[in-house]
């Protein structure tokens, strides 16, 4: 019977887990946004929750061979065989309202959404076959970042995907880019904040560096909310924040205004 309850994790009330998920993994005493998997995103933004995975045969080594607590390859195999992905990052082509779209969807439950070569990689073909069938690109970010155990590896795909965004552009090729709870460290350094829209979920953490980190470098007090998504959307970082349950619309608007589409 436990199964049947949960507590939000903002405002700490018990609900019924069904109400939540009726309501988009939205709680619906506070509106919190509980975190998505790349497949439920895809399920959510796609018509009829219908779509084609691409990249699928895909997967990460162990360039390093690197070793924290445990191997690194270790630690891949505990979270491929717990998330039932390859890697943090989903490519899928379906549409949206008949709007043929390529979707990007990071998955926070994979070593916490952290950027290696496979999703540096997945995100590159993406946007490549957005560039090679013009269809525009929608990239949901959900990421601690770089992943520590690839190193310069990891590194290295902050360009390789900023660049490819860069062609992307010059191409007059759309890219709407959702930054959702949290989108941090090199994530948000690279393909994340270039969308030509970047649009946040509601108190969705965006950043780069933690603000510990940051308190300790500037020797200062930071404001109140600082890098959450309102915060950034007053300070010009974001052009937008969006409820969940009204992602879908605010995409078909946003899509039919870039393809200059009347409705």
């Amino acid at each position: 019977m436990h199964d049947l309850w949960t507590r939000c994790n903002n405002c700490r009330r018990i609900l019924y887990k069904q109400d939540i998920l009726d309501n988009q993994s939205i709680c619906p005493a506070c509106n919190f946004h509980f975190r998505l998997s790349a497949y439920e995103r895809l399920e959510m933004l796609f018509d009829e929750g219908l779509y084609n995975l691409l990249d699928q045969n895909i997967s990460p080594e162990d360039p390093l061979q690197f070793k924290d607590s445990i191997k690194y390859s270790q630690r891949l195999k505990e979270n491929q065989k717990r998330t039932k992905l390859q890697d943090a990052v989903l490519n899928a082509e379906g549409t949206i309202e008949g709007i043929k779209v390529v979707i990007s969807a990071m998955d926070f439950g994979f070593m916490g959404g952290s950027m290696g070569s496979v999703v540096g990689e997945k995100i590159t073909r993406a946007v490549e076959l957005a560039l090679k069938e013009r269809l525009p690109l929608i990239i949901v970010s959900c990421s601690g970042g770089a992943r520590m155990q690839e190193g310069v590896f990891s590194l290295m795909q902050l360009m390789k995907t900023s660049s490819a965004i860069a062609r992307l552009d010059k191409a007059g090729i759309p890219f709407i880019s959702i930054l959702v709870d949290p989108t941090t460290g090199g994530v948000t350094a690279s393909f994340a904040m270039l969308g030509d829209i970047n649009i946040g979920e509601p108190n969705a953490l965006i950043g780069f560096a933690g603000p510990r980190v940051i308190e300790q470098t500037i020797k200062e007090k930071l404001p109140k909310g600082f890098q959450r998504a309102e915060f950034l959307l007053q300070h010009g970082m974001l052009d937008d924040v969006v409820d969940r349950n009204n992602m879908r619309s605010y995409l078909v608007r946003a899509l039919r205004l870039f393809l200059n589409r009347p409705e």
